[in-house]
């Protein structure tokens, strides 16, 4: 058994070896067509095409590539037509880069550096006698058109968000920023996916310390594939153990060109169409880009009642458990008298009631989110009159409890960002059962301790509660109302940018 496992995993050590090859690329064309056909066997999307070249036909050749990333009709026009109209000196690399009219050649000597570029869908071209190849840039990936953003909606604003393609997203960012102050670095993550990690930046802005930290958590990540921006941001934020989101997501490009501006770095992860931005606050997840597009009166307005909506959210069900189930005394008479009555017939406690209503009314949120598009809204909606009305009739809840727990729904519905409705959703639950224990006792404790908590959280050293805790008055002007644009003239002071605190002018 000991020397079937050392056989097997000195196998498994020798095709590794073929895999991360450090060997050079060989002068002689035969020696690397036999190391790449070795490292491709069994895979029949690779196309390795040899054939000769020049005027008389003498130059060998071979040109391999992954089927369906490259640019099929480009090869032809701009790579085999042109040399085979070379002369007699063939093998001269410069002759050859000259004649090739690709827009980007590079030179690579390495087979590791080789299965880089063609897992890229860059076709690489080998030349007898030439102890180097050429990777030509001539990729082209299958990618879904720029659409609107699905999570992220808005009735006034631009309606173009990202793609999974890293190459649109950006050029969608440096459509909105023109200037060379916009850095764009790239990483290599995950040790089989080779999935391009970008992080974005404009210089002069941005804490140089904040990207350096970045990079440094990043590069820590040890991984075999990285294929969405979440695996990114478990592995890099703050408070893991939190449930509250430290990194802003978003999947709308004028979000992420107005973080930027205001001196925040974004991170874009090819084939992932949700960006990342840093360090984000509390008050980033409870408004929407369009607060900013309708006037700061509307603004104003639309996110003072999107804040009412969150105690609502979070607080609704627990408050009415809580009061009549410890203090009917705060109940009018006549209501109180109702309650008692549609109560009657219920054989479950109140807090009973309550979460089976929330536990199913997640249940149907979810199904409606899993179901086909053209089906999922009219079950969630349907189901829910359905179960409601038929539970009411079978005497397993009351009325009002049904209109406390379709007000909390439709309150949760108010909070613009994905994630920070997600943790409103889960908090709800022990508060529910705080207040069954402890009445109003339990609810005020669950507030303190989650502000007790928001006022711990860090996200990449600045505070989770800025600019309101700690207070900075530029700032505290977009938190829970939004300021006219004229008023928010200085960029937050966490970005390092001191010689540029401005937001216009020099």
């Amino acid at each position: 058994m000991i020397n079937w496992l050392r056989k097997k995993k000195e196998k498994n050590h020798s095709k590794d070896k073929i895999y991360n090859d450090h060997k050079k690329v060989s002068d002689r064309l035969a020696n690397n067509e036999h190391i790449l056909r070795q490292a491709y066997s069994k895979s029949s999307d690779i196309v390795i095409k040899s054939f000769t070249f020049g005027k008389n036909m003498r130059t060998q050749a071979l040109l391999i590539y992954l089927s369906g990333t490259v640019d099929v009709v480009q090869i032809d026009e701009h790579v085999l037509k042109a040399l085979h109209l070379l002369n007699d000196q063939e093998n001269d690399l410069k002759l050859v880069k000259n004649a090739l009219t690709v827009p980007e050649i590079k030179e690579v000597n390495r087979f590791d550096k080789i299965y880089h570029e063609i897992s890229n869908g860059h076709p690489v071209l080998f030349i007898d006698h030439l102890p180097l190849a050429v990777s030509l840039g001539l990729s082209k990936w299958a990618t879904r058109q720029v659409e609107d953003a699905s999570t992220e909606t808005v009735i006034r604003g631009p309606k173009e968000g990202f793609v999974e393609s890293l190459e649109t997203n950006t050029s969608l960012i440096r459509k909105r920023i023109r200037t060379p102050r916009l850095k764009i670095e790239q990483i290599i993550v995950g040790k089989y996916s080779r999935t391009p990690v970008v992080i974005s930046y404009i210089d002069g802005l941005c804490d140089p310390s904040l990207v350096e930290e970045i990079i440094q958590r990043i590069n820590k990540i040890a991984m075999d594939g990285v294929f969405e921006s979440g695996m990114i941001q478990e592995q890099i934020q703050d408070a893991q153990w939190s449930p509250f989101p430290t990194i802003f997501s978003t999947e709308r490009p004028d979000s992420f060109c107005g973080a930027l501006i205001e001196g925040r770095a974004g991170i874009l992860i090819d084939g992932s169409p949700f960006a990342l931005i840093l360090p984000s606050t509390f008050f980033m997840f409870f408004s929407s880009p369009e607060d900013y597009y309708s006037g700061f009166i509307m603004g104003t307005t639309i996110r003072l009642l999107r804040t009412f909506y969150l105690f609502v959210a979070l607080l609704g069900p627990s408050l009415y458990v809580a009061v009549t189930t410890f203090h009917q005394e705060m109940i009018p008479t006549t209501l109180l008298i109702s309650i008692a009555q549609s109560h009657e017939q219920v054989p479950f406690p109140t807090v009973v009631e309550a979460l089976l209503m929330e536990v199913t009314f997640e249940a149907l949120r979810e199904a409606g989110l899993r179901l086909p598009r053209q089906v999922g809204p009219a079950i969630s909606i349907v189901g829910a009159l359905v179960i409601g009305q038929a539970a009411i009739q079978a005497s397993l809840v009351s009325p009002l409890m049904v209109i406390v727990v379709a007000i909390t729904a439709i309150a949760s519905f108010m909070i613009p960002h994905y994630d920070a409705s997600n943790t409103v959703r889960l908090l709800r639950f022990p508060i529910i059962l705080l207040a069954s224990t402890f009445g109003l006792l339990g609810v005020i404790f669950s507030v303190i301790a989650i502000l007790i908590h928001l006022c711990s959280l860090r996200s990449f050293g600045v505070p989770y509660l800025e600019p309101l805790a700690p207070f900075k008055k530029a700032g505290s002007i977009d938190t829970l109302i939004r300021g006219p644009l004229w008023k928010m003239n200085i960029r937050p002071h966490f970005t390092g940018a001191l010689w540029n605190k401005k937001r216009s002018g020099e």
